[in-house]
């Protein structure tokens, strides 16, 4: 009987150790890549871990558009570039960047940041693989050659390393089977490094013909390593994410974390983007009561939908006062014109009504009256589309929300043809788009249509960057584009952070 209780003294439970004490080790950066196999132990603040995952998250949302707009490697490698600069910068070790270090903690720190938001339920942990392997592969194929060697390496993957004797014996085979002519600027057979790995591990290089087979053994070319990394990467991926779900509940104790990380796996619906007054302002737009009929053509769906009802009814309910009120105000419009505007929309009522019934929620939006804290911020900010999909959906009699999510599909169609989107093309996508429930998609698949050539015009000029055309993730930011894009060469605005950015022809 002692010895039985020795035992069970002696007996470790896992389920507690695992998790008990994080001991502080000096994360090392030494490769540009990374599989993230190692969780991160050092402290940083929860500005940073909010901000971090934000930054990422902006990253996956635009290659996740980049894939469902059929854009080809070379395309999304092109739109990416600009962004992941901005968002997420990582320089190759040779570069001897002074910021290598700030910048792989980052890389390192948000993926583990977003491990934790994504791993909840079996959709978006497949969705997390998917566009954290996009960005890897996008990382992997623009690394530089010798550093990226050196990276694999380090893998320890149970790869067979073909020796001189072996590629010398098989030199001819090996060039006529994967292509290597001789041609300048391209490594000789000897040169290359190949790998021998059994035949069943590539069957996509297999299908295309493009490694060597002998006795069971595929002859990979360093070339073609991709393939085999990122079969691994993904399946080392999709492991740990599994082992991070079993762990999510013990995250339910700290306060500080989880609202953060519900809001992120919120956001990857349609990233959260925010909308301040700075950004909205575009000089030399008319934007008054007045003029308001005229401006809605640069609407996006949602509040053209909203518009059109207020014209047609003379009336909204709140939610869609609220939503549309906002909206007007992040365009700039200001207290008294937006009170000018609803007062002549609601003309089946006398003022007096207007006054006691709607007057004072206007001021309270805009931050004149309410709370000293409600003042001092200036009002509520205007609804992003992840606000507008996730909260406060429409009843019966209700015009707010997202038609791309709220609308059932005959009524999503009559919508966009009643506003002359005829295209079959276009429509189709759009259902594929709602069916999928990639709604910020079939906006801004909408918004391309709308702006086709504008866009064209503005690419092919240089007039806007691929930075500002990234996927549009507000009803705000869809306005101030499609008007600077209508009235190219007559308005100027900000380009955020860097400085002006003159729209001319």
């Amino acid at each position: 009987m002692n010895r039985i209780d020795a035992k069970r003294r002696n007996v470790v439970d896992h389920r507690k150790k695992q998790f008990a004490e994080a001991t502080y080790q000096p994360q090392q950066y030494p490769h540009r890549l990374n599989f993230y196999t190692t969780p991160p132990t050092a402290d940083i603040t929860l500005e940073q871990f909010e901000q971090w995952a934000i930054d990422r998250l902006r990253i996956l949302a635009e290659l996740e558009a980049c894939s469902f707009r059929n854009k080809t490697p070379a395309e999304t490698a092109a739109h990416m570039e600009p962004l992941l600069k901005k968002y997420l910068p990582l320089d190759s070790t040779s570069s001897n960047h002074s910021q290598l270090f700030a910048q792989r903690q980052k890389d390192h720190y948000s993926h583990f940041i977003l491990r934790l938001a994504f791993s909840s339920t079996e959709d978006l942990r497949r969705r997390f693989t998917r566009v954290e392997s996009m960005l890897f592969r996008l990382r992997f194929q623009g690394d530089d050659m010798k550093e990226r060697n050196a990276f694999v390496r380090t893998l320890n993957l149970d790869w067979e390393p073909v020796s001189e004797d072996e590629k010398r014996e098989l030199a001819a085979e090996l060039a006529a089977t994967v292509g290597f002519a001789g041609k300048r600027g391209q490594p000789t057979v000897q040169e290359e490094e190949w790998s021998k790995v059994d035949w069943e591990r590539v069957p996509d290089l297999i299908e295309h013909r493009k490694v060597f087979v002998k006795r069971g053994k595929a002859y990979v070319p360093s070339r073609e390593q991709q393939s085999m990394v990122m079969t691994e990467f993904n399946a080392r991926l999709e492991k740990a994410l599994e082992l991070t779900a079993r762990a999510l509940p013990r995250l339910d104790e700290d306060d500080r974390l989880t609202p953060i990380l519900n809001h992120l796996s919120k956001n990857f619906i349609a990233p959260d983007s925010v909308y301040t007054n700075s950004s909205s302002a575009i000089e030399g737009a008319e934007i008054s009561a007045r003029n308001i009929d005229n401006l809605s053509q640069h609407f996006p769906m949602c509040m053209a939908n909203l518009h059109r009802t207020l014209r047609r009814d003379s009336k909204l309910r709140h939610f869609g006062r609220l939503q549309y009120t906002l909206f007007l105000k992040g365009i700039g419009l200001n207290l008294e014109e937006c009170l000018v505007f609803w007062r002549s929309s609601f003309n089946k009522m006398t003022d007096d009504e207007f006054n006691k019934g709607y007057r004072y929620n206007v001021r309270h939006v805009y931050g004149d009256v309410g709370g000293d804290s409600n003042r001092r911020s200036g009002g509520y900010s205007p609804y992003s589309c992840q606000k507008i999909l996730t909260e406060h959906a429409p009843g019966n009699g209700e015009a707010h929300g997202c038609p791309y999510r709220h609308f059932d599909e005959q009524n999503l169609m009559t919508l966009l043809e009643g506003v002359g989107i005829s295209d079959k093309g276009v429509l189709q996508g759009v259902r594929e788009d709602k069916q999928k429930q990639k709604f910020h998609m079939a906006c801004n698949r909408v918004f391309e249509y709308v702006h086709k050539n504008e866009l064209r015009r503005a690419k092919d000029e240089g007039i806007m960057t691929a930075a500002q055309l990234e996927t549009i993730v507000h009803p705000n930011e869809y306005f101030k584009r499609s008007y600077l894009l209508k009235n190219m060469g007559k308005v100027a605005t900000k380009k955020e952070g860097d400085g002006d950015v003159k729209m001319e022809g």
